[in-house]
Protein backbone atom coordinates (compact mmCIF):
# COMPACT_ATOMS: atom_id res chain seq x y z
CA UNK A 1 0.00 0.00 0.00
CA UNK A 2 1.41 3.18 -1.00
CA UNK A 3 2.03 5.94 1.94
CA UNK A 4 1.16 9.78 2.23
CA UNK A 5 2.17 11.80 5.12
CA UNK A 6 0.31 14.66 5.50
CA UNK A 7 0.97 18.05 7.77
CA UNK A 8 -1.95 20.32 8.40
CA UNK A 9 -5.31 20.26 8.51
CA UNK A 10 -7.84 22.01 6.02
CA UNK A 11 -6.24 21.73 2.20
CA UNK A 12 -3.62 18.87 4.11
CA UNK A 13 -6.99 16.92 5.49
CA UNK A 14 -8.63 17.02 1.98
CA UNK A 15 -5.34 16.18 -0.27
CA UNK A 16 -5.30 13.51 2.26
CA UNK A 17 -9.03 12.14 1.95
CA UNK A 18 -8.59 12.45 -1.89
CA UNK A 19 -5.08 10.22 -1.87
CA UNK A 20 -6.78 8.25 0.73
CA UNK A 21 -9.42 7.38 -1.55
CA UNK A 22 -6.83 5.91 -4.05
CA UNK A 23 -5.86 3.48 -2.04
CA UNK A 24 -3.38 5.52 0.13
CA UNK A 25 -2.33 4.62 3.59
CA UNK A 26 -2.40 8.61 5.34
CA UNK A 27 -0.51 9.99 7.91
CA UNK A 28 -2.23 12.74 9.19
CA UNK A 29 -0.46 15.23 11.72
CA UNK A 30 -1.29 18.46 13.39
CA UNK A 31 -0.31 20.18 16.71
CA UNK A 32 -3.23 19.54 18.55
CA UNK A 33 -3.48 15.27 18.71
CA UNK A 34 -7.21 15.29 19.44
CA UNK A 35 -7.89 17.63 16.30
CA UNK A 36 -5.78 14.77 14.45
CA UNK A 37 -7.09 11.84 15.48
CA UNK A 38 -10.68 12.82 14.69
CA UNK A 39 -9.64 13.19 11.55
CA UNK A 40 -7.87 9.88 11.34
CA UNK A 41 -10.95 8.95 12.92
CA UNK A 42 -13.62 10.32 10.14
CA UNK A 43 -11.07 8.55 7.33
CA UNK A 44 -11.47 5.26 9.05
CA UNK A 45 -15.31 5.57 9.80
CA UNK A 46 -15.29 6.00 5.59
CA UNK A 47 -13.17 2.67 5.34
CA UNK A 48 -10.11 4.56 4.12
CA UNK A 49 -6.77 3.68 5.80
CA UNK A 50 -5.39 6.21 8.16
CA UNK A 51 -3.21 7.09 11.42
CA UNK A 52 -2.43 10.08 13.51
CA UNK A 53 0.64 11.67 14.85
CA UNK A 54 1.18 14.84 17.05
CA UNK A 55 3.76 17.47 15.32
CA UNK A 56 4.89 20.88 15.96
CA UNK A 57 5.67 21.76 12.56
CA UNK A 58 8.03 24.36 13.84
CA UNK A 59 10.11 21.70 15.52
CA UNK A 60 12.37 21.11 13.00
CA UNK A 61 13.93 18.14 14.56
CA UNK A 62 10.91 16.72 15.28
CA UNK A 63 9.76 17.18 11.71
CA UNK A 64 12.74 15.24 10.48
CA UNK A 65 12.27 12.15 12.78
CA UNK A 66 8.71 11.83 12.40
CA UNK A 67 9.70 11.60 9.15
CA UNK A 68 11.95 8.87 10.10
CA UNK A 69 9.67 7.54 12.19
CA UNK A 70 6.78 6.76 9.66
CA UNK A 71 9.73 5.66 6.85
CA UNK A 72 11.20 2.77 9.57
CA UNK A 73 6.94 1.93 10.12
CA UNK A 74 5.67 1.50 6.86
CA UNK A 75 9.16 1.38 4.99
CA UNK A 76 8.71 4.25 2.41
CA UNK A 77 6.67 7.05 1.53
CA UNK A 78 5.33 7.71 -1.50
CA UNK A 79 3.86 11.31 -1.11
CA UNK A 80 5.24 14.05 1.71
CA UNK A 81 2.19 16.88 1.46
CA UNK A 82 3.54 20.12 3.69
CA UNK A 83 0.79 22.47 4.53
CA UNK A 84 1.58 23.49 7.90
CA UNK A 85 1.07 27.33 8.37
CA UNK A 86 1.13 30.06 10.81
CA UNK A 87 -1.80 32.20 10.00
CA UNK A 88 -1.26 34.94 12.82
CA UNK A 89 -1.26 38.38 10.77
CA UNK A 90 1.07 41.22 12.29
CA UNK A 91 2.10 43.74 10.21
CA UNK A 92 6.41 44.29 10.42
CA UNK A 93 5.82 47.21 12.86
CA UNK A 94 3.54 44.74 14.72
CA UNK A 95 5.55 41.96 14.50
CA UNK A 96 6.87 40.69 18.02
CA UNK A 97 10.68 40.20 18.08
CA UNK A 98 10.35 36.72 19.71
CA UNK A 99 7.62 35.32 17.74
CA UNK A 100 9.04 35.96 13.74
CA UNK A 101 11.84 33.08 14.00
CA UNK A 102 9.15 30.86 15.44
CA UNK A 103 6.46 31.04 12.81
CA UNK A 104 8.90 31.24 10.06
CA UNK A 105 10.06 27.68 11.85
CA UNK A 106 6.29 26.76 10.79
CA UNK A 107 6.03 28.73 7.32
CA UNK A 108 9.00 27.29 5.31
CA UNK A 109 11.47 25.92 8.24
CA UNK A 110 9.72 22.85 9.08
CA UNK A 111 9.02 22.55 4.91
CA UNK A 112 12.50 22.62 4.31
CA UNK A 113 13.28 19.99 7.29
CA UNK A 114 10.08 17.34 5.95
CA UNK A 115 11.99 17.75 2.30
CA UNK A 116 15.31 17.12 3.29
CA UNK A 117 14.76 14.21 5.70
CA UNK A 118 12.24 12.15 2.68
CA UNK A 119 13.61 13.02 -0.46
CA UNK A 120 16.76 10.69 0.09
CA UNK A 121 15.15 7.58 0.41
CA UNK A 122 12.86 8.10 -2.79
CA UNK A 123 15.66 9.20 -4.40
CA UNK A 124 17.20 5.80 -3.76
CA UNK A 125 13.92 4.29 -5.18
CA UNK A 126 13.71 6.91 -7.87
CA UNK A 127 10.45 7.56 -7.02
CA UNK A 128 8.15 9.44 -4.77
CA UNK A 129 6.73 13.24 -4.61
CA UNK A 130 6.97 16.40 -2.51
CA UNK A 131 4.27 18.52 -2.14
CA UNK A 132 3.87 21.96 -0.66
CA UNK A 133 1.02 24.20 0.00
CA UNK A 134 1.82 27.45 -1.46
CA UNK A 135 -0.18 30.91 -1.82
CA UNK A 136 -0.61 33.88 -3.29
CA UNK A 137 1.47 35.97 -0.58
CA UNK A 138 3.90 34.68 -1.99
CA UNK A 139 4.11 35.95 -5.41
CA UNK A 140 1.88 39.54 -4.38
CA UNK A 141 3.29 40.05 -0.68
CA UNK A 142 0.29 41.49 1.99
CA UNK A 143 1.76 43.72 4.70
CA UNK A 144 -0.47 42.93 6.86
CA UNK A 145 0.83 38.80 6.92
CA UNK A 146 4.47 39.94 7.19
CA UNK A 147 5.63 36.55 8.44
CA UNK A 148 3.24 34.45 6.82
CA UNK A 149 4.17 36.35 3.07
CA UNK A 150 7.91 35.39 3.37
CA UNK A 151 7.21 31.87 4.35
CA UNK A 152 4.92 31.39 1.18
CA UNK A 153 7.65 32.94 -0.97
CA UNK A 154 10.15 30.58 0.29
CA UNK A 155 7.84 27.61 -0.21
CA UNK A 156 7.56 28.60 -3.91
CA UNK A 157 11.42 29.05 -4.00
CA UNK A 158 11.69 25.66 -2.07
CA UNK A 159 9.69 24.23 -5.05
CA UNK A 160 10.72 25.52 -7.84
CA UNK A 161 14.19 25.08 -6.88
CA UNK A 162 13.97 21.18 -6.00
CA UNK A 163 12.25 20.61 -8.91
CA UNK A 164 14.90 20.55 -11.81
CA UNK A 165 17.28 18.61 -9.59
CA UNK A 166 14.79 16.04 -8.27
CA UNK A 167 12.76 15.49 -11.51
CA UNK A 168 15.68 13.55 -13.70
CA UNK A 169 16.19 11.11 -10.09
CA UNK A 170 12.06 10.25 -10.40
CA UNK A 171 10.88 12.64 -7.33
CA UNK A 172 8.26 15.07 -8.84
CA UNK A 173 8.81 18.38 -6.09
CA UNK A 174 5.80 20.82 -6.52
CA UNK A 175 3.41 23.01 -4.87
CA UNK A 176 -0.07 24.35 -6.01
CA UNK A 177 -0.53 28.43 -5.13
CA UNK A 178 -3.83 28.71 -3.35
CA UNK A 179 -4.62 32.75 -4.54
CA UNK A 180 -8.05 32.42 -2.57
CA UNK A 181 -9.37 32.17 0.87
CA UNK A 182 -9.93 28.47 1.80
CA UNK A 183 -12.02 26.93 4.64
CA UNK A 184 -11.71 23.70 6.40
CA UNK A 185 -14.14 20.99 4.17
CA UNK A 186 -15.11 23.81 2.02
CA UNK A 187 -15.65 23.39 -2.17
CA UNK A 188 -12.23 25.29 -2.83
CA UNK A 189 -10.79 22.75 -0.31
CA UNK A 190 -11.36 19.56 -2.29
CA UNK A 191 -11.14 21.40 -5.56
CA UNK A 192 -7.37 22.10 -4.59
CA UNK A 193 -6.94 18.72 -3.97
CA UNK A 194 -7.35 17.54 -6.76
CA UNK A 195 -4.92 19.78 -8.34
CA UNK A 196 -2.68 17.77 -6.19
CA UNK A 197 -4.29 14.03 -7.84
CA UNK A 198 -3.24 15.76 -10.97
CA UNK A 199 -0.10 16.67 -10.07
CA UNK A 200 0.40 12.81 -8.57
CA UNK A 201 -0.56 11.45 -12.12
CA UNK A 202 1.34 13.32 -14.23
CA UNK A 203 3.79 11.34 -16.67
CA UNK A 204 6.75 12.27 -15.79
CA UNK A 205 7.67 13.70 -18.87
CA UNK A 206 5.05 16.32 -18.51
CA UNK A 207 5.74 17.26 -14.78
CA UNK A 208 4.77 20.61 -13.52
CA UNK A 209 7.19 22.39 -10.74
CA UNK A 210 3.75 24.92 -9.83
CA UNK A 211 -0.11 25.02 -10.32
CA UNK A 212 -1.72 28.53 -9.10
CA UNK A 213 -5.43 27.32 -7.82
CA UNK A 214 -7.54 30.84 -7.86
CA UNK A 215 -10.89 29.30 -6.72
Amino acid sequence: MKVMLSTGPGIGFATAERFAKEGFHVVLTARSAATVANLAARLKAEGYSAESRSLDAGDLAAVAELVAEVERKHGKIDVLHYNAASLRQPTLADQAAGSLLSELAVNIGGAMAAAKAAAPRMVERGDGAIFLTGGFFGLSPNPESASLSVGKAGVRNLALGLFESHRDKGVHVATVTVATYVNAGSKEAAEISEEYWKLYTQPQENWSAEVTYSG
